[in-house]
């Protein structure tokens, strides 16, 4: 399997968020000071300015926003998979992630706005990131 691209270089604003991924928990942060919910990871609250934030435990359980499917690409990390969905799922918890969904026998049919989805995990290997994706609920 080629392995997805992944960030090479400390970022301490992101780092708790790839550690995470790695014992396989998605985590994003809410703001301590207004009740607003934080994805990406970042120092500052969108919000208010904040740079008092705390990292919470995502379920995991979303809905699909919006999607398309790639049916081809030249990077050799993807170029084998055939056509994927790209999607941004609305997390119960408030927050967004750009993701894929997986696990379906065609996305262009079986992808739907709305659909509820799961987190799954793409293993990247021993020590790496596992990277967050989302399947059919």
């Amino acid at each position: 399997m080629t392995m997805r691209p992944q960030p090479r270089f400390p970022e301490p604003d992101t780092q708790p968020f790839w550690d995470a991924t790695k014992e396989k928990k998605l985590i994003y942060q809410t703001c301590d000071d207004c009740p607003e919910v934080i994805f990406y990871p970042r120092a500052h609250c969108t919000k208010c300015g904040s740079l008092n934030n705390t990292w919470n435990d995502s379920k995991g359980l979303g809905t699909v926003y919006t999607f398309s499917v790639v049916m081809q690409s030249r990077h050799p990390a993807f170029k084998d998979i055939g056509p994927y969905a790209v999607a941004y799922v609305d997390l119960d918890e408030g927050f967004r992630i750009m993701t894929n969904v997986i696990n379906v026998d065609d996305p262009v049919n079986d992808i739907k706005i709305g659909m509820r989805v799961k987190l799954a995990w793409l293993d990247q290997g021993e020590g790496e990131i596992a990277l967050p994706m989302f399947e059919p609920a």
